[in-house]
């Protein structure tokens, strides 16, 4: 495993794919931030470099898992990919979510109203930011990157970079304003779903989007 302090923390992710579940658990940006150097993350985070390769290591060798390495893939391929395996099931998500985010704001928003206001609002940002850009991509992205225009989309990359930065701001926020997502012991069924639900969106736009910004843009933009 060719993994160093001065390895990018996004290239790991393209090469190891299962690195992304270590990165994952301990809560180091792989896609927005995937530019940065991983021992620079581990400070960041105050994690022992040693530690977090040993875990890398052990990750990778104790999974029979097949694991796609999309930078290897053809592009049409990837996007087909990216549409089935994160923008359809977000058309469906991102409704649900934010529709149990008003019943919690309603049911308990007296019990602190102004975190449960802030999540109910960051939601429905996030939802609407998002069906905004799936439609960017669909319709103007990827049909240039499939016709093999992909070098000429940089200013249409720029512009969903800067997307995915400011929906990684949303989910940092989301993530305080649910204290990290650690269920309250009062909540009921819809609130323990809520925390359950953006968890797991969280997890899931994290690769999407590093799916994007570290493999898909990156090739198009050099024709490979």
């Amino acid at each position: 495993m060719s993994i160093t302090a001065e390895s990018k923390v996004g290239s790991i992710a393209v090469e190891h794919p299962l690195a992304t579940r270590v990165f994952a658990r301990h809560g180091i940006d792989f896609c927005c931030g995937g530019g940065r150097p991983l021992k620079e993350a581990c400070a960041k985070t105050e994690i022992d470099l040693e530690d977090l390769l040993k875990e890398i290591e052990s990750e990778i060798a104790g999974s029979s898992e097949d694991c796609t390495r999309w930078d290897e893939r053809p592009l049409p391929e990837l996007i087909d990919h990216i549409l089935e395996k994160y923008h359809k099931p977000l058309k469906e998500e991102l409704p649900r979510l934010e529709h149990m985010a008003g019943k919690v704001l309603k049911v308990h928003g007296e019990k602190d109203p102004e975190r449960m206001q802030g999540i109910y609002d960051t939601v429905f940002a996030l939802k609407g930011e998002l069906e905004q850009h799936m439609v960017k991509e669909e319709e103007v992205l990827f049909p240039m990157i499939i016709a093999g225009q992909g070098q000429s989309a940089g200013a249409p990359i720029s512009v969903m970079e800067m997307e995915h930065d400011q929906a990684g701001g949303l989910l940092l926020s989301l993530r305080e304003l649910c204290s990290d997502y650690v269920v309250p012991e009062e909540a009921c069924h819809t609130w323990r779903a809520l925390w359950v639900g953006l968890a797991d969106l969280e997890r899931a736009l994290h690769e999407h989007i590093h799916l994007e910004n570290n493999i898909l843009h990156k090739r198009a933009l050099s024709n490979q």
